[in-house]
């Protein structure tokens, strides 16, 4: 008999329990470890990867004996989060947001190398930063993209450093791979992250975690400024009012979910 249900798992569900594993794990997870749960025969499990992995739907991780979602899979998920119901109510939250903030705000998600930017609201202000939704934006220079980073495990952090050039965007950038990484630990020691002119010349940013019902980040929660506006330590003074915002998303996620 096929899984632990003690009964045969029907051919037309194996690949939606492999992906529903996969998404559950929350890290880079092995066929034999899915298996625990399907328990199906040692071939079949690794034909179903095969088959998600060459139709994107998975990928390998860098050190290439596990599997991570897949650009398919990713965009399935934002898919989701896209629906005209949860994008209305998330929209309103971010309007609601960044009225209080009087700022531009935004909702990203990690893809590949790079945040995507999910949704956002401007600014009323002319002096604005021009950011639309859809712009990817990398890990390393970003409030969103250094609060994602601070999330992964050691060797996923390790991994993604020695992969990434740290080219100078703006006259912060962290081109030096220890400073990067202190600034990453500070993000997860304090639950945000900031760009202090790191991205941008005369920008700062501050971001916060949206986490699925596993506590697992789905995606970032930011607000932008310009310098001539607004410093760092005043854009600080916003935090909770982000932090109250992304509990009010992740709940709409878990609405869905549940």
């Amino acid at each position: 008999m096929d899984g632990l249900r003690g009964e045969p798992i029907p051919t037309n569900l194996r690949l939606l329990l492999v992906l529903e594993e996969v998404a559950k794990a929350g890290e880079p997870i092995t066929p034999t470890t899915v298996n625990e749960t399907l328990g199906l025969p040692k071939p079949t499990i690794h034909r179903l990867f095969q088959t998600l992995i060459d139709e994107g739907f998975l990928e390998r991780d860098l050190g290439g004996r596990a599997y991570l979602p897949g650009r398919r899979l990713r965009g399935l998920a934002g898919g989701v989060l896209s629906t005209s119901r949860i994008r209305s109510a998330r929209q309103a939250i971010l309007s609601r947001l960044s009225n209080k903030i009087g700022e531009t705000c935004n909702i990203a998600m990690p893809d590949g190398d790079s945040m995507v930017y999910l949704e956002r609201v401007e600014t009323e202000w002319p002096l604005r930063i021009q950011l639309p939704a859809g712009s990817r934006v990398p890990f390393y220079c970003t409030a969103s993209g250094k609060m994602y980073l601070s999330t992964l495990d050691h060797r996923e952090l390790q991994a993604y450093l020695d992969a990434t050039r740290l080219e100078p965007r703006a006259p912060g950038t962290y081109t030096q791979r220890k400073d990067l990484e202190a600034a990453i630990h500070r993000a997860r020691a304090r639950g945000y992250a900031t760009d202090r002119g790191e991205f941008m010349r005369d920008m700062i940013a501050l971001a916060v975690p949206v986490n699925d019902q596993n506590g697992r980040l789905l995606a970032t929660l930011s607000f932008h400024a310009p310098t001539l506006r607004i410093d760092l330590e005043h854009a600080l003074s916003f935090l909770p009012h982000l932090q109250e915002a992304a509990r009010e998303l992740a709940a709409l996620v878990k609405g869905v979910n549940g």
